[in-house]
C-alpha cells in the first residue's frame, strides 16, 4: 500500500511522462540491506545524502553510485562551501519530508522552497537506469539516466555535477 508521500512520486511520473519499474520490498535502510535483497533489481543504484553547510543555512543532496564513498573535505573544496556534515533527522524531514533510509531525489518534491541544491556523481551518467526509493524504503522505482536529469531540471532545484 502507498503513502500519499510516495504516490506523489508516481503522480508526478506520470505527468512527465517518465516510465518506471517499480520493485516491493521489506523496509531497507542501509546500501547493505539494499545488496542483500533477495530480488534482481536491473540498473545503477543510488546513494543519496543529505548533509549541509557549517552555518547550517545550505542544504544538498548528493547523488552517487551506492559503492562509491564521499570525503566531504574534499566535496566541500569541490563546491565551494564551508565544512559539511551530515544534517539531522529534523532538517531531512523539514526540507524533504523524508525520514532515514528513504532519502532519495524525489523528496525534492516535498521542497517547496526549492532550497536543497543537488548534486550529482557525473559517473552516473554512464548507467542506463537508475534506481531510487519513492520517497518509502520499503519499495524501489527503476528510472532511466535521461529520465531523472529530466525531473531534477523539472524540479528547478539547484543542481550541479561533481567528482567522486
Amino acid at each position: 500500500m502507498s503513502t500519499t508521500n510516495e504516490q506523489k512520486v508516481y503522480e508526478i511520473l506520470d505527468l512527465l511522462g517518465i516510465k518506471y519499474t517499480k520493485y516491493e520490498h521489506n523496509p531497507i535502510y542501509t546500501v547493505e540491506e539494499a545488496k542483500n535483497l533477495d530480488i534482481d533489481i536491473p540498473g545503477g543504484h543510488c546513494k543519496n545524502l543529505f548533509i549541509r553547510n557549517r552555518k547550517g543555512d545550505t542544504h544538498y543532496l548528493v547523488v552517487l553510485d551506492e559503492n562509491k564513498r564521499v570525503d566531504l573535505k574534499a566535496l566541500d573544496k569541490q563546491i565551494g562551501s564551508t565544512r559539511l556534515s551530515f544534517a539531522s533527522e529534523e532538517r531531512l524531514y523539514k526540507y524533504l519530508n523524508l525520514t532515514p533510509g528513504s532519502v532519495t531525489p524525489f523528496g525534492l518534491i516535498n521542497d517547496s522552497n526549492r532550497e536543497v541544491i543537488v548534486l550529482i556523481d557525473k559517473d552516473l551518467a554512464n548507467q542506463d537506469i537508475v534506481n531510487f526509493h519513492p520517497n518509502v524504503n520499503t519499495a524501489t522505482i527503476g528510472i532511466s539516466y535521461k529520465d531523472f536529469e529530466k525531473f531534477i531540471l523539472w524540479r528547478k532545484n539547484g543542481f550541479k555535477y561533481i567528482d567522486i
